[in-house]
């Protein structure tokens, strides 16, 4: 089931503590950018069918990556793209997103298939650690 775009800025928004929904969307937009270079074939076209349109487009339009980015560097990278963020500030706001998106697949399979195709530590990211 696909969640409202309303619904998913929301949570974001109350997830990132932002101030307001722009700022939420801000980043989410880069967030989802991010993860879209990083997810391929049906993995991403499931999760894209649960985001809003607006933001499965940008899942399913990445941003391209020449390779997979470990956490630290996915944090890195959403930092250097958001206007004013450090480092401290874009894993908030990797982990506001990241964790809205795991609520948005409704399946803890899709969301395994996901963390399956990404580096180890992801599931931090997600707010869903793993046993190891």
């Amino acid at each position: 089931m696909t969640v409202r775009r309303e619904a998913f800025l929301q949570h974001v928004k109350e997830r990132g503590e932002y101030e307001t929904l722009e700022e939420a969307e801000r980043a989410a937009r880069v967030v989802l950018a991010l993860l879209g270079a990083h997810l391929v074939g049906e993995v991403r076209a499931q999760l894209a069918a649960r985001l809003p349109e607006g933001f499965a487009l940008i899942l399913l339009n990445p941003l391209q990556s020449a390779e997979p980015l470990t956490p630290e560097r996915f944090v890195r990278a959403t930092a250097a793209w958001i206007d004013g963020a450090t480092e401290q500030t874009a894993a908030w706001d990797v982990s506001a997103v990241l964790s809205v998106v795991a609520d948005a697949t409704g399946d803890d399979d899709l969301l395994k298939q996901i963390l399956l195709q990404l580096p180890a530590g992801y599931d931090l990211l997600f707010g869903r650690p793993q046993p190891t």
